[in-house]
């Protein structure tokens, strides 16, 4: 095991005695690839109120992006919408669906903005699955249209900021285009904003 993963037989002995101490992150996460393992880490801030902190958080932008969905006509939304396609499973944060012009926004909702390259490959994934989503659904969609929603954070604006480029590139459309767009769903769109501002 020591040559499978790089490791000295001092860390082997170490990790089989269930002593973790002095053994570094890295080195763990080698052995485990050896032994063909997945190793996670758990943050925890007092006690899990990190976790019910970012969880309220969420919850308070469901009801923000709610609002438009309920004050625009046509259009339904579902939020926490679960989905398992092609071996793809998953849960979008707010799947929505105009009925008029069959059409279905999937909207991701991001409290905290961690790694954008992640983000848009979700949503790379989620744009191109979305008409077979909607079809799990009953919905016979045309278009797809996606939206980001980032909490208005200074953290969050920071990072945007640092990848304006590539998150523009991929997602044009901004708070006003995406409430015009609510208002008339014409053909794709494809949007990030803070919130629904």
């Amino acid at each position: 095991m020591a040559a499978r993963s790089g490791s000295s037989r001092s860390t082997i002995a170490r990790l089989e005695q269930g002593r973790t101490e002095g053994v570094t992150f890295g080195a763990l996460r080698a052995v485990a690839r050896a032994l063909e393992l997945e190793v996670g880490v758990s943050v925890r801030w007092r006690g899990g109120e990190l976790e019910r902190l970012l969880d309220a958080g969420h919850a308070a932008m469901h009801e923000e992006i709610a609002r438009p969905f309920a004050a625009t006509d046509g259009w339904g939304a579902v939020p926490e919408g679960s989905f398992s396609i092609f071996g793809e499973r998953g849960v979008i944060d707010v799947l929505a669906w105009h009925v008029a012009t069959k059409t279905v926004l999937v909207v991701e909702l991001k409290t905290i903005l961690v790694d954008v390259s992640a983000l848009l490959g979700t949503m790379d994934r989620r744009r191109r699955l979305a008409i077979r989503i909607a079809a799990e659904r009953g919905w016979a969609a045309d278009s797809v249209g996606t939206w980001i929603a980032l909490g208005a954070t200074s953290t969050n604006r920071r990072r945007v900021e640092a990848h304006r480029q590539t998150l523009r590139a991929a997602f044009p459309a901004t708070g006003p285009d995406i409430r015009r767009w609510l208002r008339c769903p014409t053909g794709p769109v494809a949007g990030s904003a803070f919130g629904i501002s």
